[in-house]
């Protein structure tokens, strides 16, 4: 995209988005608008929970913290982009914007990626190795995990970014999607863009197959720990915690792979913005509900923080 991005780099791109179904906008505005502020109030209230209450500073929930986190941001940088074209006519976003927005969104789920493995591994040290858990599981080596997570996110990102916005594009800006996406923009290229795709699979292969079969791998060992435990409070707590992380994986990993480990088609663009719609709206809304829904700890830590006020 070098000459052609360069000369008109104030040019802004239309996101088409649901414009095909005008009758909806409306009623998606407020449902994304619903759970946009569910996402917000959900993830802030783990944060600063994990934060005020001292039961709560473990492993487990400073990666929580780091979770909620990231869907925070993640959401943050589609969502109000998304609501502002919804509810009004104008369908656009600048270059610089959607440069930054391809950005951010590439590397926020990325890293959720790595740390949805992470947290998997501290499950399975808690679980299988106990005695061992506050040796391994360290303040400093948990830290250290959670930095290689983003990292690792914001650096894959960095690659992908690079190389989608030097590929020239065609005259028009207009994007079949509601954000500025990789696959979205390498088909409106003019140029070829099969080692753009070939490299697009061999990094979503390996952060998000990769990372699924190691965390299957973790949970595999979990239910063979789990079903030689004799206490039966220790069965109930390690089913809810295991539980929880292995529906929030499920949410977020099956969706990813429909969009980034399938060839793109002319049927599936369509498909592919309500998957996206589902695991950029709706999922990071339903994560804290998941975690902290059944969890006797975040309610004995809201308890504490009332009867504290």
């Amino acid at each position: 995209m070098m000459e052609k991005s360069n000369a008109s780099s104030e040019d802004a791109f239309i996101l088409l988005g649901f414009s095909k179904w005008p009758h909806l906008e409306v009623v998606l505005f407020v449902v994304i608008l619903i759970f946009y502020l569910l996402t917000l109030t959900g993830n802030l209230f783990i944060i600063v929970l994990s934060r005020l209450d001292s039961h709560l500073h473990t492993p487990m929930y400073f990666f929580l913290s780091n979770l909620s986190a990231l869907d925070l941001c993640y959401t943050t940088s589609s969502v109000p982009q998304l609501l502002v074209n919804l509810w009004g006519p104008e369908k656009t976003i600048s270059y610089t914007g959607c440069m930054l927005q391809l950005y951010f969104v590439l590397a926020l789920g990325t890293t959720e990626c790595i740390l949805l493995v992470v947290m998997s591994y501290d499950r399975y040290v808690a679980v299988c190795k106990p005695l061992h858990y506050p040796v391994l599981m360290n303040p400093r080596f948990s830290h250290l995990l959670a930095a290689a997570s983003w990292v690792s996110g914001f650096t894959d990102s960095a690659l992908h970014s690079f190389l989608t916005f030097w590929v020239p594009l065609c005259g028009h800006r207009r994007l079949h999607h509601f954000f500025c996406e990789v696959p979205a923009l390498l088909q409106i290229s003019c140029a070829d863009t099969r080692v753009n795709k070939m490299i697009l699979m061999v990094t979503s292969s390996i952060f998000v197959l990769i990372p699924l079969i190691l965390i299957f791998t973790s949970y595999g060992a979990i239910a063979q720990a789990v079903v030689r435990m004799q206490s039966t409070t220790g069965l109930q707590k390690a089913f809810g915690t295991c539980g929880a992380h292995l529906m929030v994986v499920c949410l977020f990993f099956l969706p990813a792979m429909c969009i980034y480990l399938q060839p793109p088609t002319e049927n599936s663009q369509d498909r592919g913005k309500f998957i996206a719609l589902f695991y950029t709206v709706v999922t990071p809304s339903l994560n804290p509900l998941i975690y902290t829904l059944r969890n006797k700890d975040v309610r004995g830590a809201v308890r504490r923080l009332m009867g504290r006020e």
